[in-house]
């Protein structure tokens, strides 16, 4: 995670690990082109929700500004400005999670190789799965999707909504090669990821509150 919005340093370097070609295609696979012409085009909002999470606590046009700084030095920007804030808040919106989630599957992928320290054990990949949660806005459509954790005090229940997430990362590059979300209420189903859909023995683990569990099942060497 970046240290401040300027460490972002445009769009460079997202450009070059998300290719705006092969953002252009995840966005019109998932029906997100846009029809007539924006004042943000949703390739564009790809990455200002890629710089948003790579810079959180950042607010919306301090992040937009700093991924378009670089255009607006090399000329490029014309008389194009940054939008208000509320503009972008439904550019978010009309994009949707699904683009994100098929451009991080279709990028995810093993880094290490074989001269990595700690990547491979008896010609096999390690990989390692954890888990953690997020509070989320305290919204019925929030609470009606996620629900909310079990509370000691109280109600019973905790305080804010939540979402819990796990996360399938090769240990010799930390790259994230799976990710799954689900809610927290105690009744609900663990996040479950399976890695190499396509390979003939896939590794299949889940993550739940207590410990980690896995299903017992041979990796892949790939």
């Amino acid at each position: 995670m970046a240290s401040s919005a300027s460490d972002l340093s445009g769009l460079g370097l997202l450009t070059w690990v998300y290719p705006p070609g092969l953002v252009d295609r995840v966005v019109a696979a998932c029906g997100r082109a846009e029809q007539r012409r924006r004042l943000l085009p949703a390739r564009l909002v790809v990455y200002f929700v890629l710089g948003l999470a790579l810079f959180s606590p950042a607010p919306y046009l301090e992040v937009m500004r700093h991924l378009v700084a670089g255009l607006r030095g090399l000329g490029l920007l014309g008389d194009w400005h940054v939008p208000a804030k509320s503009s972008l808040f439904r550019a978010r919106q009309r994009l949707g999670f699904e683009p994100l989630q098929v451009l991080f599957a279709a990028t995810a992928k093993p880094m290490a190789d074989e001269g990595t320290p700690g990547a491979f054990w008896r010609g096999l990949r390690v990989l390692a799965v954890d888990g953690t949660c997020w509070d989320v806005a305290d919204t019925e459509a929030n609470q009606a999707a996620f629900g909310r954790p079990g509370s000691g005090r109280g109600a019973m229940r905790s305080a804010f909504v939540q979402v819990r997430m796990a996360a399938l990362v090769e240990v010799g590059s930390h790259a994230v090669l799976d990710a799954e979300l689900a809610g927290c209420p105690r009744t609900l189903n663990q996040p479950c990821i399976t890695y190499g859909k396509s390979s003939p023995r896939p590794v299949t683990v889940s993550v739940r509150t207590e410990r980690v569990s896995r299903r017992p099942c041979p990796a892949s060497r790939s």
